[in-house]
């Protein structure tokens, strides 16, 4: 994966920042080809599924914003830190179990889930209803 394949920044940042061995990842939202699909508030009392397409496809961006500064022969090991932001009403209470979607996807890629905070938040870039940033491990292929 080349850098231009990555998600497009939103603003001045870069989507991947590597030091060492370490990617950190700026906060990803559920955008495909720059345009966002899901928008709003996450409601107490909604079923929760209604939110799990949205932060599938944010920690998605975020594994392929990883990718993005690896150099030829490397992957990305394992995913260390999560950090899944949620754009909630305030009566919200069920961060932990929106935010395990993302979880999954990492337990899905890795075969297992990394350290995490779930965060609520009154707003997200562009109105998007989740936010998700990762730091990951970077190893040699094979």
């Amino acid at each position: 994966m080349t850098p231009a394949s990555g998600p497009v920044p939103q603003g001045n940042y870069v989507p991947a920042k590597r030091f060492g061995n370490l990617v950190f990842v700026s906060g990803m939202t559920p955008r495909e080809n720059g345009v966002l699909k899901q928008v709003g508030k996450i409601v107490e009392g909604e079923p929760l599924e209604r939110y799990k397409a949205a932060v599938e496809l944010a920690t998605r961006n975020a594994l392929q914003a990883a990718e993005t500064v690896l150099a030829s022969g490397e992957v990305i090991a394992e995913a260390v830190s999560l950090t899944v932001y949620l754009n909630t009403t305030p009566e919200f209470t069920a961060h932990a179990r929106v935010a395990d979607f993302a979880s999954a996807v990492l337990a899905e890629v890795f075969g297992s889930v990394p350290s995490r905070a779930a965060i609520g938040v009154n707003s997200l870039p562009g109105g998007a209803p989740v936010e998700v940033s990762l730091v990951a491990g970077i190893s040699q292929a094979g």
